[in-house]
C-alpha cells in the first residue's frame, strides 16, 4: 500500500510533501536532490522493495524536496539552508524528538550538516554512496561531462542518468522508465537551479562535529564516485564504520539489496551501550598498536622515498580499517599507530582486517616489485586516562596503554597478541586464540599472559585453546 501523503510549512513558507510507513524507531531519509518523488517511488517495483524492507523495523520518513516531486515547486532557494528548513519542517511537523537520519548521494550534505547542528535529535546517521564536498564532485571530469549533456539534451541525461543509476546499460525500457521518473521529479530549470547549489555545498568541516554513530555505505565499482568520498566521510567523523559492498549501481535496490540492508540492520539494531562507551573516552577502552617490523632495514634497502611509499601503504590499510571498525586514532608513530576502540570485539575484528589487507597486498607485491608489509599488532584493555596532548589533540595514557604496546612489540611480523583480558572480553564471539603463554614485558614487574589471535583461514585449531 502507498504511504499516505501529508504537507508540513517550512518557517519560509513553503509547503513540502512527506510520507511515514512502518513502525518501530523513526528513520528519516533525506532526499536525493533533485530527484525525489514519494509517489512514484513508491510504485517502481525495486524501489518499494527498498523501501518496504526499511519499513519493516522503523518507521520511514520520507519527504520531497522543495522544487521537487509532490512539494512546492515555485522555488528559487535551493541552498544548504533551505534543504535544513525542509529537513527541520517534517520533523518538526511530525514531532520526533530523536530519530535516526538517512542521507543518499546528494542529501549526503544535508544529513551531514543536520547532524552536526542537531546532536541532540540525530541518534545516528547513515550515509549511502554520498560526499562531503560538492565542489569537489561535481568539479571532476565525469560530472561536468554529464552536465555539458544536461545542458543540451534533457532527453538523453534522463535517459543517461538511468544506465548511471543501474551502474549497467539498461535497457531501452529500464531506460524509458528511468527517465520518465527523472522527468517527473522536477523541470529542467529547476534541476539546473538545484544541481548548481550542490555544487557549492561543502560540509567538510562539520564532519568532526558530527558525534553520533555514523555508517558510511559505498559501493566499489561506481567509476564516477570512487571509493575516496566514502573514505573521506567516515575518516573525518569521530564514531564512524565504512562499509564496502559490492557493485556498480548508485540505487541500493540495484544488486545485492540485501547486503546493504544486513549492514543498515546491524548498524540501526546496535544498542545504546556501544553509544555511551564512544561518548566516555577516559572509561573502559580497548586499545590496539600497530608496528611495522623492519622499517629501519626497509629504509636502508629501498632508501627514504620507496620506504615512505611502503609505510603510506600502512596507513592507508590501517585508516580504512580503523573507519570499517568504529575505530579511533589516537597517534600515529613513525611506523606504527595508536587505536582505541569502545568494543573489544571490533577492536579484533579490526586487527584480523587489517592482517588480511596487508596478506592481500604483501600477495601481489612480488609481481609489481613492491617490499611485502609484516606488520605486528598488540592489543589490551584496561581504563587509560584521556588527556590533550601539547598540540590539543586527545591522547590516551597509563598502564593499559603501555602494556599494548609492549604486547604488539612481543608480536612478529604478520602476528596479532592480544592480553587475557581481551581474550575474556570476547569470549563466545567465534575467535580462536593460541596460548602463548607468559611474558615479561618491559616496565612490567609481574608476567603476563599473551594469547595469539588466529586469523588466517589455513590456521589449525588444534593447538588453540578454544576460546571463542
Amino acid at each position: 500500500m502507498e504511504p499516505r501523503i501529508q504537507y508540513a510549512k517550512t518557517s519560509d513558507g513553503v509547503s513540502i510533501a512527506y510520507a511515514t510507513t512502518g513502525a518501530g524507531e523513526p528513520l528519516v531519509a533525506v532526499p536525493n536532490m533533485p530527484w525525489s518523488h514519494i509517489e512514484l517511488g513508491w510504485r517502481q517495483a525495486g524501489q518499494r522493495d527498498w523501501l518496504e524492507r526499511l519499513a519493516r523495523k522503523t518507521t520511514l520518513v520520507q519527504y520531497d524536496a522543495r522544487g521537487s516531486g509532490l512539494s512546492e515547486r515555485d522555488v528559487s532557494d535551493y541552498s544548504l539552508d533551505s534543504r535544513l528548513l525542509d529537513l527541520e519542517a517534517v520533523v518538526d511537523r511530525i514531532g520526533f524528538d530523536k530519530f535516526a537520519l538517512f542521507g543518499g548521494m546528494n542529501a549526503g550534505p544535508t544529513a551531514v550538516a543536520y547532524a552536526a547542528r542537531h546532536p541532540e535529535r540525530v541518534t545516528k546517521l547513515l550515509l549511502w554512496c554520498a560526499y562531503a564536498s560538492g565542489p569537489a564532485f561535481w568539479q571532476s571530469p565525469r560530472t561536468r561531462a554529464l552536465r555539458a549533456i544536461r545542458e543540451t539534451d534533457w532527453e538523453l541525461y534522463a535517459e543517461t542518468m538511468a544506465d548511471i543509476a543501474l551502474g549497467r546499460r539498461a535497457s531501452r525500457e529500464e531506460a524509458r522508465r528511468g527517465a520518465e521518473f527523472i522527468r517527473e521529479c522536477v523541470t529542467l530549470p529547476a534541476a539546473q537551479q538545484c544541481l548548481s547549489a550542490l555544487g557549492e555545498m561543502d560540509v567538510t568541516a562539520l564532519l568532526p562535529k558530527v558525534r553520533c554513530p555514523a555508517l558510511v555505505l559505498h559501493r566499489r565499482g561506481i567509476p564516477w564516485m570512487p571509493v575516496d568520498f566514502a573514505r573521506g566521510l567516515a575518516s573525518g567523523m569521530p564514531n564512524a564504520q565504512l562499509v564496502l559492498l559490492e557493485g556498480a549501481s548508485i540505487v541500493p535496490y540495484e544488486g545485492d539489496m540485501e547486503a546493504a540492508l544486513t549492514a543498515i540492520d546491524e548498524f540501526l539494531g546496535e544498542g545504546e551501550e556501544a553509544a555511551a562507551v564512544v561518548a566516555e573516552p577516559g572509561g573502559f577502552r580497548t586499545i590496539l598498536f600497530t608496528d611495522v617490523e623492519g622499517s629501519t632495514a626497509l629504509t636502508q634497502q629501498l632508501g627514504d622515498v620507496g620506504a615512505r611509499e611502503v609505510l603510506r601503504e600502512h596507513e592507508r590499510i590501517v585508516r580504512e580499517a580503523l573507519a570499517a571498525h568504529g575505530g579511533s586514532e589516537v597517534k600515529t608513530l613513525g611506523d606504527g599507530f595508536m587505536a582505541s576502540f569502545g568494543s573489544a570485539t571490533r577492536a579484533l575484528e579490526c586487527a584480523v582486517a587489517m592482517q588480511r589487507a596487508f596478506a592481500e597486498r604483501n600477495a601481489g607485491a612480488g609481481a609489481h616489485g613492491h617490499a611485502p608489509l609484516q606488520v605486528r599488532i598488540g592489543l589490551n584493555a584496561g581504563e587509560p586516562i584521556a588527556e590533550d596532548d601539547p598540540d590539543g589533540r586527545g591522547d590516551l595514557f597509563g598502564t593499559a596503554v603501555i602494556a599494548a604496546a609492549r604486547i604488539a612489540a612481543q608480536a612478529e611480523g604478520g602476528e596479532i597478541l592480544a592480553s587475557d583480558v581481551v581474550r575474556q572480553l570476547v569470549a563466545g564471539k567465534g575467535f580462536l586464540f593460541a596460548d602463548r603463554g607468559d611474558a615479561v614485558l618491559r616496565g612490567f614487574d609481574d608476567p603476563v599472559r599473551l594469547y595469539e589471535v588466529r586469523w588466517r583461514s589455513f590456521d589449525s585449531s588444534a593447538d588453540a585453546d578454544g576460546s571463542g
